[in-house]
């Protein structure tokens, strides 16, 4: 797991390490394809580069996984702070708390279904200009 974790730090041009913890979902193949979905949205990745708390963007890479979900149910969490509890926003959401969170090197990224049991974690990096710059320029 330590050399999983460093191999994403050492991503070209990554500044941020992200976990993803999907929790309570119905069965861990669906949980594992909204993990999947999220680490590998490029919108959500470049959100997260640019420090933006675009939590839509995890909206979107939740219903990009094709898997059924209950929205009532759903609750995201940026580190230990709520965006969305049982489908609404969290009557405690203050954008600068979140913004000022996206500032640190590591992020994580809670989505609870409540729909079950099941757990599951990918880890993935942000996509940053350098990225491009690293893998435009990298052939003469």
């Amino acid at each position: 797991m330590n050399l999983a974790k460093r191999i994403v730090c050492d991503g070209e041009g990554a500044s941020k390490f992200i976990t993803i913890d999907i929790r309570n979902c119905k069965n861990e193949n669906d949980a594992k394809k909204i993990a999947f979905s999220i680490a590998n949205s490029p919108l959500v990745k470049t959100a997260i580069a640019g420090e933006d708390p675009n939590w839509g963007r995890i909206l979107m890479a939740i219903g990009k996984a094709n898997t059924s979900i209950n929205i009532e149910k759903l609750s995201i969490k940026f580190g230990d702070l709520y965006i969305i509890q049982n489908g609404k926003i969290d009557i405690n959401y203050k954008e600068e708390e979140v913004s000022n969170y996206m500032k640190n090197e590591a992020i994580e990224i809670c989505v609870d279904l409540s729909l079950g049991s099941k757990n599951f974690t990918a880890y993935t990096m942000d996509l940053t200009k350098k990225y491009i710059e690293i893998n435009a320029d990298y052939r003469s």
